[in-house]
Parts: structure tokens; sequence; C-alpha cells
């Protein structure tokens, strides 16, 4: 998910993205995600960071995972907890932004991390650090992003360079992790308003 460039209030920048009725990046799951949930082990725990309006963590928890999910914007998860309500699930939401979620050490099977491009450097850095070490021995990482090749696209995501992801950054990122799939690619999606169209994307998977 992805905000303006250059805002200095997330909660409100976010709030106000997600105020209207409609689902900004829809109610499907992300597709990469709907791809490689296969990966997760089965019936685990699960931790959705940055997870909006509960398309992703509201679909995991369909699968029959436990699923913790967080967000900046209280707007986004009181939809999330509605969304997940209506559709007849339970999932753990909380209202946090990277460094005020209280991130459990080693308690993960698995994190979703879909389009967290908000993140500038130096809280992508601490993003992925607090991933690794909530994880545990075996647990699995799927992220899905857009590489610089989505500024020429414009369908999604920060016009910030710094904030889009390559191959060798995302495998310099988690040493302490094995890739299982690494791959970048153009497809178009059709997620909601936020994401729409033919994008330059990436996608990980990885185990600890």
């Amino acid at each position: 998910m992805n905000p303006p460039p250059a805002f200095t209030d997330a909660a409100e920048t976010w709030n106000r993205r997600y105020a209207g009725e409609d689902f900004l990046f829809g109610t499907e799951p992300n597709a990469w995600l709907r791809a490689h949930a296969g990966s997760l082990p089965s019936g685990g725990r699960i931790l959705s960071v940055a997870d909006g309006e509960g398309r992703n963590s509201v679909w995991l928890a369909r699968q029959g995972f436990s699923v913790d999910a967080f967000d900046v914007a209280d707007r986004a998860v009181e939809k999330a907890r509605d969304f997940a309500r209506r559709q007849g699930v339970s999932v753990n939401f909380a209202v946090a932004d990277v460094d005020g979620f209280a991130w459990p050490e080693a308690a993960y099977d698995g994190v979703v991390a879909i389009f967290v491009q908000f993140a500038d450097p130096p809280t992508r850095a601490r993003l992925f650090e607090r991933i690794v070490r909530s994880l545990k021995p075996g647990g699995v990482l799927v992220l899905q992003g857009y590489t610089p090749k989505q500024l020429d696209h414009g369908t999604g995501g920060p016009p910030l360079l710094s904030h889009l992801y390559t191959q060798e950054m995302l495998q310099a990122a988690f040493p302490e992790l094995s890739v299982v799939t690494l791959r970048a690619y153009e497809a178009e999606i059709h997620e909601g308003q936020g994401h729409n169209g033919q994008s330059a994307l990436i996608g990980l998977v990885a185990r600890r």
C-alpha cells in the first residue's frame, strides 16, 4: 500500500484515503499471495503487515490460518473488522505503525507484506529486521512490491525510487532467510482504484 510522496502524518494520510465506503484496494486478496499461500505452514499463525482494509488478512483467515494484522489507519482497521465479521472469520487487528506494533519474537509461522512501500529506507530496514525476528524457525515470508520500472507505468505505488524494490536489494535485505522464489515481472493488476493497470512487480517467498 502506498501513500503520496512527502507526507508528515501517515495515519492522517491513510485515514483520508480510506475514508470512503469503497475498498481502496478492493476486497480480493493479492494475486502473489493467493498463488504462494501454499508455502505458508497449514493452519499456522500469520501476520499481515500494513493490512489496510483487510483484503489479505480476511482471505488468509478464510483459508484456516490464525491471523494477526495491523495498520496505521484506524479507519482502515474499522473497515477491516467489519469485513471480517461479514465474512464470518476472526482476525486479531491492531492499530499501529511499524514502530508501534508489538512485534513478538519467533512467534509467526508466516509474515505477509504486500505493497508496504510507504516505508522509506530507514523505516524499511527496521520493518524487515522485525519481520525476520518475528518469524519462527522455518517460518515463511511472502512479500510483493513494485520495481523501479513502475515509475514508467504510474498505476500504483509511490513515485519515489528509494521506496521501490529490486532483486538485489531484497536478496541483501534478508540474509537470514533462504529464498524459495524471487521474481521480477510485469502483469496487469486490478486491485480496486489503488493498484490498477500494467505494473512492474516483484515477488519474494523466503524461509527462515
